[in-house]
This record gives C-alpha cells, sequence and structure tokens, in this order.
C-alpha cells in the first residue's frame, strides 16, 4: 500500500465525519424548529397573555442556547475537531458568560442601592 493511497483513505475517512448534504439538513431543520418555537412562543403566547415574560425570557435564552450550540458543533465544525481546540475554545466562553452574570447581578445591586 502506497504512501499516496493511505493519505486518500485518510482523507475519505475525514470527509466521511464532516458535513453531508443529509446532516446540513437535518441541523438546519433543528434550528428551523427551534426558531418557529421561539417565534411561536413571542408573537402567540407572550401577547395573548398564555406565557408570562419572565418565563419566556429564560426559555429564549436556552433555546437560543440551543441554536448556538448546533451552529458551532456543525457550521463551524467544531463538533469535528480535537478535544484540545474544543475546550480551548468553550473554557473561555464558559468563563465570559460566567462573568457576565456575575455583573449582571452585581449591577442589579447598584440599581437597588440608588433607588
Amino acid at each position: 500500500m502506497s504512501s499516496q493511497h493511505t493519505e486518500e483513505l485518510h482523507q475519505d475517512e475525514h470527509h466521511g465525519e464532516g458535513m453531508t448534504k443529509g446532516r446540513i439538513l437535518k441541523v438546519a431543520g433543528i434550528l428551523s424548529a427551534i426558531t418557529a418555537v421561539e417565534f411561536f412562543i413571542a408573537l402567540f403566547l407572550v401577547p395573548h397573555n398564555y406565557m408570562p415574560l419572565h418565563i419566556a425570557n429564560p426559555i429564549y435564552i436556552v433555546l437560543t442556547l440551543f441554536k448556538a450550540f448546533y451552529i458551532v458543533a456543525f457550521f463551524m465544525h467544531l463538533k469535528f475537531e480535537r478535544i484540545g481546540l474544543m475546550i480551548a475554545i468553550i473554557v473561555p466562553i464558559l468563563f465570559i458568560i460566567g462573568l457576565i452574570l456575575v455583573l449582571t447581578n452585581e449591577s442589579h445591586y447598584w440599581i437597588d442601592l440608588r433607588g
């Protein structure tokens, strides 16, 4: 088996675990379904008082995080990368999200202190 033949097999294996047309359509369908649920909540449930806004907002956040996961994992090909690269990208993002949450909580404290 020549080196070139081995390299071609390796490239074919790598492309096999990548994005296929079927997988792209599946991910696009999932993203469309999540978006449809968000629109249904925003345009029907909340305006007609079937769901209060303080319940709808966390649902929006969770659905948006699911969409962000699918976009990053599949369309940015992070799902197909090595674990070290995934950790190098995901851990700082988690710290940034934590920082935003802490700063949001702190800002409410300062607003309440003024009032």
